[in-house]
């Protein structure tokens, strides 16, 4: 049954949990929250809302003031729907190395984005926000430390997975982290209100940065100064920036995390592709990789688990990447064999 919504930022949540049927081991229970069903596609729609909202009632962020943000493209494309609907000029600085098509969808939405040399990473393009909005006046969101971004998903995120699991079990929550929003906000929940459930974190096998039990350097203001000793680079987009945000830090902290996964990137890849392929989920590389962690853990988990995943985005973030390195606009030699069948169905003698 629809609903009438007063402005599209009403739309944010609420999002499925849908299990999976042919990937899935047998014997155990799994399922995935696909964050792609909010309005701008990925989870980052719920973190541009909250952190909006937030600074809208604290009064930091003042009407028809510029709002400016470092990300690699979920979180401006999120702010950008936000700042659209609410009135509130962006400008985004995003690294050079992400997807183009990211940019193209925040331009498209109103927001005008600074691109940064890719040999500065992460650090750099949060380096030339702060500098910009100290020039001009803007209003940093912080995305990576600010507390209304693990908030909304205290509030939305995991109350939603506690209805979804209402009354049943919920053995292990699998999740990858970028800011480490989602990761602080769900799992403290979690912890206080479903201790049983097993925490399971994924970083990329190349970045391990929580794995590798070496601390950040960072500047007094608390930015990190440089990037992380054993960052390389690696295709999701968005995870284990080249640096250990202060949202994760914090969720480290809390002792609440289990367990964490190195998920190589042709693993990630190969899952996204997969569920496509084989459940009808069309979500991006991050989304494989945490895929290929929750099928690392249900390989292991005891029968009758009830296992969750999240998927953070759609796939179609992704069509200038690897991912879609091997899709061709073109008919292939499968395709151009099917297009020369007889009208009767049957292919040619000889094909």
């Amino acid at each position: 049954m629809g609903r009438k919504y007063q402005s599209i930022v009403e739309t944010i949540g609420n999002t499925p949990v849908v299990r999976i049927n042919r990937l899935a081991p047998e014997g155990v229970n799994l399922f995935v929250k696909i964050e792609a069903f909010n309005p701008l596609s990925s989870v980052k729609d719920r973190l541009a809302l909250g952190v909006i909202e937030a600074a809208e009632k604290s009064g930091e962020l003042k009407p028809g003031q510029t709002v400016i943000e470092a990300t690699s493209g979920n979180t401006g494309i999120g702010l950008a729907m936000v700042c659209a609907a609410k009135g509130y000029p962006l400008v985004i600085t995003m690294a050079e190395p992400f997807s183009v098509e990211r940019r193209k969808l925040m331009r498209f939405l109103g927001a005008k984005v600074i691109v940064t040399p890719a040999a500065e990473r992460a650090v750099g393009m949060i380096n030339k926000t702060i500098e910009l909005a100290r020039a001009h006046g803007w209003y940093m969101t912080r995305q990576f430390e600010n507390e209304a971004n693990p908030d909304i998903h205290s509030r939305t995120t995991a109350r939603e997975i506690l209805d979804d699991f209402s009354g049943e079990r919920l053995d292990y929550w699998i999740t990858g982290y970028g800011t480490g929003g989602t990761l602080k906000g769900v799992a403290r929940v979690l912890a206080e209100e479903r201790p049983e459930t097993k925490i399971v974190v994924c970083e990329p096998e190349d970045a391990q940065l929580l794995a590798s039990g070496t601390p950040q350097s960072r500047n007094s203001d608390g930015t990190p100064a440089a990037p992380h000793p054993t960052f390389k680079p690696h295709p999701m987009q968005g995870w284990t920036p080249d640096f250990i945000p202060k949202l994760t830090d914090d969720a480290v902290a809390m002792k609440v995390i289990d367990r964490i996964l190195a998920i190589s990137g042709p693993d990630a890849i190969r899952c996204s592709k997969d569920l496509a392929t084989k459940e009808g989920i069309f979500v991006g590389i991050t989304s494989g990789a945490t895929f290929a962690g929750a099928l690392k853990v249900a390989a292991e988990a005891e029968k009758g688990a009830n296992i969750l995943c999240m998927l953070p985005d759609t796939g179609e973030r992704y069509l200038s990447t690897p991912l879609f390195a091997d899709v061709s606009a073109d008919m292939n030699e499968e395709e151009l064999e099917i297009s020369r069948s007889t009208p009767n169905g049957q292919l040619k003698p000889g094909s």
